[in-house]
């Protein structure tokens, strides 16, 4: 099949999990047998290269502003994927949900993977969560499948939206530390911190986080790598400040790291990864964590229960600066509960989350809907592909 990729920024990026999603995605579909085109928000890179581990890489521009960047790059990118006639259009983000017109209108099969829950998250304004709501509810009409990450968000697209959905979950790869000299490089030793790893939002609950830390006193330094490149956005400016203003000496901004191999190496070297994902169905952060054998505490949401086996293979704490003070204290004074789940982090990406198999539902997924298979046929086979 020809396989048209829009909604990201492109690739090669380390910036946001969507694009981590595709980049996985996308190779290992050319590994396959097909052909596959990536739309890149052309501002982005300096260098464009012409593809990326097989990927063909299309540029298009994009007005680079956080409300209008991605919405103006899908737009192009929808009406150009329509008019070149691939045999499938795989677009991210239910924001995009109106652009499904272009390919419904030119008989192209068109997949929508909905992403998060983005009408409640709190960096965007009233009008922007009205928009992502509208956009959900009216998703099913403008694309021939939407794709959901998590039984929860499945479930809210069922009963908020009437509109039923294929699940397709993400992955990750099983790695371990090779050079753990490099945490050295940031002011850290192995073993003697915790981590937050992911953009400094509100919705991502990095200041609860440091309450928690502060309020527990534990022994350890907390790292948190990470930021945000909203330039001049007043809600996340605010955010960073009043991290700060909630941190003590033991809290280190270590910003935004863009190596992969210095972020394996802080997640495999680290005491505990802390994870405060509200909003973003199942999380590749999350996953991350646990193919890189991490000790996990989690916010306790639908979609960190259904990663973590409903507490079996990490820390659930609730949304209270307290309970996650006990339970870092909890996990500091009990290392041998630590090193369990260290121990059995990676079982639960083999038993569900490999690319491979996420790579191989997707290809299944397109090859139905390419061959015009009943929207009802395809419900009920991925259905019975559901693993708990």
């Amino acid at each position: 099949m020809k396989i048209a990729i829009i909604g990201i920024r492109g690739l090669p990026s380390s910036y946001s999990g969507l694009e981590t999603i595709i980049s996985e995605l996308a190779p290992r579909f050319v590994q396959r047998g097909h052909e596959v085109t990536v739309y890149c928000r052309s501002p982005l890179f300096k260098e464009r290269l012409p593809s990326y581990k097989g990927v063909r890489l299309r540029y298009l521009p994009s007005i680079e502003h956080k409300w209008f960047s991605t919405l103006s790059h899908t737009f192009l990118a929808a009406i150009d994927a329509s008019i070149h006639r691939y045999d499938i259009l795989f677009a991210m983000n239910v924001g995009n949900a109106s652009f499904g017109i272009f390919p419904k209108l030119m008989g192209l099969p068109c997949v929508l993977n909905v992403d998060g829950i983005e009408w409640l998250r709190p960096k965007w304004n009233r009008l922007a969560k009205k928009v992502f709501y509208w956009s959900a509810k009216y998703a099913k009409y403008f694309w021939d499948i939407l794709v959901t990450d998590a039984a929860e968000m499945q479930r809210i697209y069922r009963e908020e939206f009437g509109a039923n959905s294929v699940y397709i979950g993400y992955g990750a790869n099983i790695e371990y530390s090779t050079n753990p000299e490099v945490v050295r490089q940031y002011g850290l030793e192995p073993g003697n911190y915790f981590l937050i790893a992911s953009r400094l939002v509100p919705d991502n609950n990095a200041d609860l986080i440091v309450e928690g830390f502060v309020k527990s006193g534990v022994d350890k330094i907390l790292a948190i790598a990470g930021g945000a490149n909203y330039k001049g956005n007043l809600v996340e400016r605010k955010f960073h400040e009043k991290l700060k203003a909630l941190a003590n000496h033991k809290v280190k901004f270590l910003g935004h790291i863009s190596d992969q191999l210095h972020v394996k190496e802080l997640h495999c070297n680290c005491y505990a990864y802390v994870h405060g994902h509200q909003f973003g169905g199942i999380n590749p952060a999350l996953l991350k964590a646990l193919a890189y054998g991490n000790c996990i505490l989690a916010l306790d949401t639908p979609f960190s229960r259904e990663v973590l086996k409903d507490g079996e293979y990490g820390i659930l704490y609730k949304k209270d600066p307290n309970d996650l003070a006990s339970k870092l204290q909890q996990i500091v004074k009990d290392p041998e509960l630590a090193q369990k789940f260290r121990d059995k982090a990676r079982n639960r990406v083999l038993e569900r989350f490999t690319w491979d198999r996420i790579a191989d539902e997707y290809l299944l997924l397109f090859d139905m809907l390419h061959q015009r298979k009943p929207k009802e046929e395809i419900f009920q086979k991925f259905q019975s592909l559901r693993v708990p």
